[in-house]
């Protein structure tokens, strides 16, 4: 019997753009998997849509807020449906990036050097030296991130706006130079790491990330090949650590540095990351011998509840 797959895409946070590529996109792999598919653009009444469709696998194609938090999740557990990618408290853990830097660095992890605060107190005065980076707590593909350069005088005015919509909370972290590296894993299968590179500018923001010719990847990353298993290591452990499933995505900042004494530090879990044309796991996937319907088959035969 042919499998019916829901495909959650869009809904209203700040990443809606990016979920309906990557919706769009996964939508027409698994037809071609063979499978029976529904996209739904995710408004409030998913549960109602869901509980009358019934389908028997969600593929989680949302990002950012509701989508990719737990919220969803918790709504897929109720109504008993398996779906794709992480559960409910590894959804939400990695989610909030002050949180889930605690458990990283619990486990081993190197995480940079961060304050939580308000971003009024961000806005009124440096909370740390400069240069560092102020991003919300609970947003994914760089949104609302900003980086303060070494010599500001004063905070990111910004922040102050009235009309801010990334939430009062954020995460202030000591800016770490170097090489932006990516890294996957599939299951309990650490994949290879990629080395971004921004085509234009020095930092890889929503644009670099999005637009087609914003980043040269280079696959696998040239570095030292202790570095490249430490990175490995690290994905996997963070993997664990958070309690994450199915796939997800680490980053991290290497500054790499002649002597070798270069700092390394992991930025954040992606539990749902990007499958769009531009996308980095399907790349990272193909590197390793998976088509990109292969890897989204993979996802749905991998698909379950947590309770």
């Amino acid at each position: 019997m042919t499998k019916h797959v829901a495909v959650l895409m869009g809904g209203w946070s700040a990443e809606r753009e990016v979920s309906l590529r990557t919706g769009a996109a996964c939508s027409r792999a698994l037809e071609g998997e063979g499978y029976r598919v529904t996209p739904i653009d995710v408004d409030r009444d998913i549960g109602a849509t869901l509980a009358a469709l019934r389908p028997d696998v969600a593929f989680n194609a949302l990002h950012g807020r509701v989508g990719e938090d737990g919220t969803v999740q918790g709504i897929l557990e109720i109504l008993r449906i398996p779906y794709t990618h992480s559960g409910v408290l590894a959804s939400a853990l990695a989610m909030q990036k002050d949180r889930a830097k605690v458990v990283m660095a619990a486990a081993g992890v190197p995480v940079a050097r961060g304050i939580t605060t308000t971003r009024q107190q961000a806005a009124t005065a440096h909370v740390m030296a400069p240069p560092y980076v102020v991003k919300p707590v609970n947003e994914g593909s760089s949104v609302g991130v900003i980086i303060v350069k070494d010599g500001r005088s004063h905070p990111p005015q910004e922040l102050s706006r009235p009309d801010w919509p990334h939430g009062d909370t954020v995460l202030v972290e000591a800016y770490v130079a170097g090489r932006e590296l990516t890294c996957a894993v599939m299951g309990d299968r650490v994949l290879d790491i990629i080395d971004i590179q921004p085509a234009t500018g020095a930092f890889y923001d929503y644009d670099a990330k999005y637009a087609k010719g914003g980043s040269i990847h280079v696959l696998p990353a040239e570095i030292k090949p202790n570095i490249y298993r430490r990175i490995q290591q690290l994905a996997l452990t963070a993997h664990q650590a958070l309690g994450c499933r199915g796939v997800s995505r680490a980053d991290f900042r290497w500054d790499d540095q002649p002597d070798g004494s270069g700092e390394l530090v992991c930025l954040e879990v992606n539990t749902q990351p990007g499958m769009t044309e531009t996308s980095l796991v399907p790349e990272i996937a193909a590197y390793a011998g998976f088509s990109f319907g292969e890897l989204v088959r993979w996802m749905v035969e991998d698909a379950s509840c947590d309770r």
